[in-house]
């Protein structure tokens, strides 16, 4: 209850459904059902408290301090603390010997003072372990953020690429059939003439056949009976006309050429949009997304009305 950073829920308890602020984080904690036994524990402030709990309880003459005697007179215990030269000593050090000019104190509050002096910074040290630590855990989380971010962007830029893939799929697909609709018109074309050319000169073939094993015929009476007929039927052969030939350059196949050195060079621009959050991402694509069912089909009639220009 006086402790300042303690925010109690309730006025009647303070075991459970509190929050108070950590003293080294500022992180405000919430107690639940299990109260402060339902914290987290520190070993390391533990084990100090322990410590200390056990230097408490001992006396302050202890054997150990019974028996620490001086080194310069050695049957005089060393019962005070030098000052000015910052040791304990012994009561001759001080009357006859090397500590005799010097201030001097009584051991005991010496000892009280230092450990007391000691205590206080140990608390310091601990709190300043604990900012740390909550620096490092932070840190932490920024660095599992960074990943989740990241893993988010990566997979966000291989939906955007595959997405421009699949368009240039699409559309070299329309063109590799416009061009093999062409392709396909010409050969039927020229495949029809060679046709009609190749039927007249069969006919011509056998007409020349007929009429030299009728020049061959000894008899003139039995010649002159056939010869007016392949007579004419030679004359209206040669005379036929056939279709015109392909024109010069109608095999020519240059007229699908494709530039792509403006997109290829557009494409090589394509960067991060430097002030772009991640939210505006999220709506840009859900608006793509949305206008995503018309623009296709769209582009799709373009590219066909394109195509039968060709």
């Amino acid at each position: 209850a006086s402790n300042p950073l303690w925010q109690s829920r309730s006025s009647t308890t303070v075991s459970s459904g509190g929050r108070f602020r950590c003293p080294s984080c500022r992180h405000e904690v919430v107690l639940d059902r299990h109260g402060v036994y339902g914290l987290q524990r520190n070993l390391l402030v533990e084990n100090i408290i322990d410590i200390y709990k056990q230097e408490s309880s001992r006396p302050l003459h202890s054997k150990a301090e019974q028996h620490l005697m001086c080194e310069e007179h050695e049957d005089e215990k060393i019962n005070i603390y030098c000052l000015s030269c910052e040791v304990p000593t012994c009561s001759l050090c001080k009357v006859f010997g090397a500590h005799k000019d010097c201030e001097v104190a009584p051991l005991p509050t010496i000892y009280k003072r230092q450990k007391s002096e000691l205590s206080d910074g140990i608390a310091m040290l601990v709190a300043g372990n604990d900012r740390v630590q909550a620096v490092i855990t932070q840190m932490e989380e920024v660095c599992q953020t960074i990943e989740e971010n990241s893993r988010r962007q990566k997979q966000l830029l291989n939906q955007r690429f595959e997405g421009l893939c699949a368009v240039l799929e699409e559309r070299k697909g329309e063109l590799l059939q416009a061009l093999a609709k062409e392709q396909e018109e010409k050969l039927q074309r020229v495949r029809g003439l060679i046709r009609q050319y190749g039927d007249h000169l069969e006919a011509s073939s056998k007409l020349v056949e007929s009429a030299i094993q009728s020049m061959e015929e000894p008899q003139m009476a039995l010649y002159l009976q056939q010869a007016k007929e392949l007579i004419n039927k030679v004359g209206t052969m040669s005379k036929v006309e056939l279709a015109g030939r392909p024109e010069p350059g109608y095999e020519r196949m240059d007229q699908f050429t494709v530039s792509v050195e403006h997109v290829a060079e557009m494409l090589r621009t394509i960067d991060f949009q430097a002030g772009t959050s991640g939210e505006e991402e999220d709506e840009e694509v859900a608006v793509e997304g949305e206008e995503g069912h018309a623009g296709p089909e769209e582009e799709r009639t373009d590219g066909r009305e394109s195509t039968g220009q060709h």
